[in-house]
Order: C-alpha cells, then structure tokens, then sequence
C-alpha cells in the first residue's frame, strides 16, 4: 500500500497557521513557500518546527520594502535552531545567497549553509534576505510544544 502512513508520527501536510507569530513574511510569486509543520497541535506533544522553501527574485525588491519580508526582533522562552541551506550538490555548503540574522543585538550576515542555535531567552531578530542566487531551504525548531513569542 503505497503512501500508506501512521498519522501519529507523520506530518504530510501545512498547518497553516503558525502559533501566535505575529508576522507573515510577504512573499512575491514563486519566491518562497511553506512546506511543512510541526507542534502540539499537529502530534499531541511534538515541539515546533517548520519547514520552507525560498526561491530567487528580487530579494529584497520585489515587493518594495525589506520590512514586509522581515521577521522582526523577539524572544522565546524555549531554545531554538534556525537554519538555511543551500541547494547545490555540488556545492552544499555554499548558501547561494545572503541571509542577515541579528542575534542578541549583533548583526551577522552569512553566505554559507548554517544552522544557529538560539538559547531561550535570547533576542533574535530581524532576519532578512538578503539575496538568493538558487534555491535555499529554511527551517526552524524549538522545544516549546506551540510557537510561543
């Protein structure tokens, strides 16, 4: 039986919304999309997590601002991983883009395939694209059961 799964460990469609984030990053067509999800609500006890493609454009032009495509600085009360990677096989630790991630009040900008670790209390934010060349995959994760600001 193909395709047959045990929806008690799988999560094979969006959730749509998200916790209680209180932004929506604007995306111009075919420039990024949420894959999949992940939290209590999804599987009774899971932690959060969520998944994401982006896709070159205009970043940040397209649509007129950086601020409609930031996530704006917060904090969490659980630790969490935020991470992009680059889509080249040939070259996978080359992010083919540019990704600005501020963390406890210190801007960093990075170029290559990265996971960052953010101890829960930490400020974080904003995180902008900068440029994409090629396709970036994004996710993040956190031990909180929902996604909690």
């Amino acid at each position: 039986m193909a395709g047959k799964v045990d929806k008690k460990y799988f999560v094979t469609e969006l959730k749509e919304t998200v916790g209680d984030a209180p932004w929506t990053p604007v995306f111009a067509d075919n420039e990024g999309e949420r894959v999949l999800s992940l939290d209590g609500e999804v599987i009774k006890g899971a932690f959060y997590m969520e998944t994401a493609w982006f896709l070159p454009g205009d970043w940040p032009q397209k649509t007129g601002s950086l601020k409609s495509r930031t996530i704006g600085e917060h904090v969490h009360d659980f630790d969490e991983a935020i991470s992009w990677m680059g889509s080249d096989p040939d070259d996978r630790y080359n992010l083919n883009g540019e990704v600005e991630l501020w963390i406890d009040g210190k801007q960093n900008f990075l170029t290559k395939s990265f996971i960052a670790f953010i101890p829960a209390g930490t400020k974080h934010g904003p995180i902008n694209i900068r440029r994409i060349d090629k396709p970036m995959f994004h996710f993040t994760a956190g031990m909180g059961k929902k996604y909690v600001k």
